[in-house]
């Protein structure tokens, strides 16, 4: 629970400046990942990508819907959520693993996407977006 702590430490500084939106989503954050340890999966990394992803679609929902006010909170919780999260692979590095991962499987059509995507998930190690990964490889085999 090393993420757990600093989040712990990070609200005790965030409650002395004042800052009652960060204090609030850090707890949200923090019920997430006391829950999560509760039911057994206590891979931190995970519930925080699976936190930042519900709150990016709640931002595109609400921006949609002219919830500019409501969108903004969710945009401003994602990025406290991404700061707890490993840098994302930039472009190059995620196409250097999709070509790896090509080579790795010996995939030749789109047929062998999954294959390889489960190949560069693992070799990402949670610093790629699936759906990034997804496009890549359909790129890469077509």
């Amino acid at each position: 629970m090393q993420i757990a702590e600093r989040i712990r430490a990070d609200v005790t500084t965030a409650m002395k400046a004042g800052e009652r939106d960060r204090v609030a989503a850090l707890r949200l954050i923090l019920s997430e990942l006391q829950k999560a340890e509760k039911e057994g999966g206590a891979d931190e990394q995970a519930v925080l990508r699976r936190e930042r992803k519900r709150r990016r679609e709640a931002e595109e929902t609400f921006r949609a819907n002219g919830r500019a006010e409501l969108a903004d909170k969710e945009a401003a919780e994602a990025e406290i959520i991404e700061a707890y999260l490993p840098q994302e692979l930039s472009d190059a590095e995620l196409e250097a693993l999709v070509n790896a991962g090509v080579e790795a499987t010996g995939a030749s059509s789109p047929r062998d996407m999954g294959r390889v995507i489960k190949h560069v998930m693992e070799a990402a190690g949670g610093r790629a977006d699936g759906k990034r990964v997804s496009t890549k490889v359909k790129e890469a085999l077509s």
